[in-house]
Parts: C-alpha cells; sequence; structure tokens
C-alpha cells in the first residue's frame, strides 16, 4: 500500500520504472509491492490526474481514483501472496 502511495507524485513512463523496480526486487522487495509501485507511477502520477481532471467531471475522476487504487493494491497483495512462485 506503501508503494502505491509513494508512486503517485512521480511521473515517468513504465519503462522509466524498471530500473527502480530491478532495485526494489535486488533489494527483497515483494513481486506485488514493486508492481504496485510501477503500476501507480503509471496510473496515478499527478502529472496523468491534471489532464485527465480536464477531460472528466470530478465525480468520475474520483470513482476513477478509487477504482485504481484498490485495483492496484488488490493486486500487491495477491502477486506478494503468490510471491513463492515468482522467486
Amino acid at each position: 500500500m506503501i508503494a502505491s502511495v509513494v508512486g503517485v507524485p512521480m511521473y515517468a513512463d513504465i519503462f522509466g520504472t524498471i530500473p527502480v523496480a530491478e532495485a526494489l526486487f535486488m533489494k527483497g522487495a515483494g513481486v506485488g509491492t514493486i508492481l504496485s509501485f510501477m503500476m501507480s507511477v503509471t496510473a496515478l502520477s499527478l502529472p496523468s490526474m491534471i489532464m485527465l481532471s480536464k477531460a472528466v467531471k470530478p465525480k468520475l475522476l474520483f470513482w476513477f481514483i478509487v477504482i485504481v487504487v484498490a485495483g492496484i493494491i488488490a493486486i500487491g497483495y495477491l502477486f506478494n501472496a503468490l510471491n513463492f512462485l515468482f522467486i
């Protein structure tokens, strides 16, 4: 969950997060944590939210953020639970 929050203010594409993800993996972070970080950077970055706010209504943007955050956190926990399959 913390990885999702940390990734939000960053602005990078998915390829820009790969070196960070590799460093996290080498330090022993779980696969789910790394995925949560990478997804939050690309889906919930502040510049993305500013651009979306110009195109959609505030209520829709709010629900987009809520659903995406819930999904990212769920995926993170799921992949951390299944971490033994990936190592």
